[in-house]
């Protein structure tokens, strides 16, 4: 039940992600789903898995992510 439940979560953070039109809440997405991903890697016994995916999935790349975000200019729709 609850790897149904994780399974269900990446599914609703995975669109969630893709419809979002700001980029740091997408970032925050992909975060989460590599955060479930590590926690399903555990449940099914891979902990060696789960803890690189935790490592680079949710830590590693989001951190990149979010550096690149804040170093590029914000525009707005209206400014095109």
């Amino acid at each position: 039940m609850l790897v149904v439940f994780l399974l269900g979560a990446v599914i609703v953070l995975s669109v969630y992600a893709l419809f979002s039109h700001d980029l740091l809440h997408g970032v925050i997405a992909l975060s989460g789903i590599s955060l479930l991903a590590a926690i399903l890697f555990y449940l099914f016994q891979a902990p060696d898995v789960a803890i690189t995916e935790a490592a680079v999935g949710a830590g590693v790349s989001t951190v990149i992510f979010v550096w690149v975000i804040r170093s590029t200019e914000r525009r707005e729709d209206d400014q095109e």
